[in-house]
């Protein structure tokens, strides 16, 4: 009988190309995950992995195994949830989330205490992972719930195995020190208002940098970006010395103080926000309950 297990972890050196990072992701030894690979290469009687450059790639009878796993992981898991579901639907146990920063801050966190007050014998483990990482933990096994935004309108591509559920929808407004010029000017702001300011901005490469682009496309010239950073309270201390301008999203938006003020912007830069989960735990009162807390009302099933 093929082992679970050493099956997981052929799944996991598929996606992540290597056994060392396989271990990592699955708190393994590099040793011990090439021995589940040998174990199960000996239960099926082929080779299932073969040399590519510093990794491993799937034979074909590798690939063909796993083609077919999905349903296997998929009925395990059914199973576990009947058992689960039996204790009259009661969330228990430990729920692992995979999360981007800003949900984890905006989002997950400011629900917790009410988590623990609704669902007492229920612990969430957060980790925070970007959202082609988080899904890819998910569809993986190593994490049940995932917390992922669109890339500049773009969803992320679901793999068949897994469902998801629109949570929020997040908008970028503009920060500025109270003194500044556009702090006095008309509200919503567009584009042109813009013009000629200074900017701390999100590094390349990430949805707000995108919004950032989007909103200056029409200027002349290149815009005054003065500093790159990824953190977002960082961002804000410096626009609190006056010289800069932040767009900045409402999730990821600490507490300003006296002197910051947020301006709306028209059209709103936004992005979509979206819990994914395995088909297989559609049942399980862990995620449902999750589910209803980040979005009261939503009907999981």
């Amino acid at each position: 009988m093929i082992d679970v297990g050493s099956l997981g972890a052929l799944r996991s050196v598929a996606a992540l190309g290597t056994i060392a990072r396989a271990a990592d992701e699955l708190g393994f030894t590099a040793s011990a995950v090439s021995q589940q690979i040998k174990r199960l290469e000996r239960q099926v009687g082929v080779a299932l992995l073969a040399p590519a450059g510093r990794g491993v790639v799937l034979t074909p009878a590798g690939r063909a195994l796993l083609d077919a796993a999905p349903e296997v992981f998929q009925s395990l898991e059914r199973c576990a949830e009947a058992a689960r579901s039996v204790a009259d639907g009661t969330p228990t146990g430990v729920l692992r989330v995979a999360a981007f920063s800003t949900a984890i801050r905006g989002l997950l966190a400011p629900h917790l205490p009410n988590l623990a007050a609704e669902c007492p014998d229920l612990h969430l483990q957060v980790t925070e992972q970007d959202p082609d990482q988080a899904l890819h933990s998910v569809a993986a096994g190593t994490a049940d719930l995932a917390i992922i935004h669109d890339a500049d309108g773009l969803s992320p591509r679901l793999p068949s195995s897994l469902t998801h559920r629109h949570l929020h929808t997040d908008l970028g407004d503009l920060v500025m020190h109270r003194s500044h010029p556009l702090a006095a000017a008309r509200q919503p702001l567009t584009s042109a208002d813009v013009v000629g300011q200074a900017w701390v901005t999100s590094p390349p490469g990430t949805v707000c940098h995108q919004w950032f682009r989007r909103l200056v496309a029409d200027q002349p010239g290149e815009p005054d970006v003065r500093h790159l950073v990824d953190d977002f309270a960082t961002q804000l201390s410096l626009v609190a010395a006056g010289e800069v301008i932040a767009l900045v999203p409402r999730l990821a938006r600490p507490a300003l103080g006296d002197d910051l003020v947020t301006r709306v912007l028209q059209p709103p830069p936004m992005r979509e926000v979206s819990a994914a989960w395995r088909r297989s735990a559609d049942a399980s009162p862990a995620i449902r309950s999750v589910v209803a807390e980040l979005l009261p009302g939503a009907d999981v099933s």
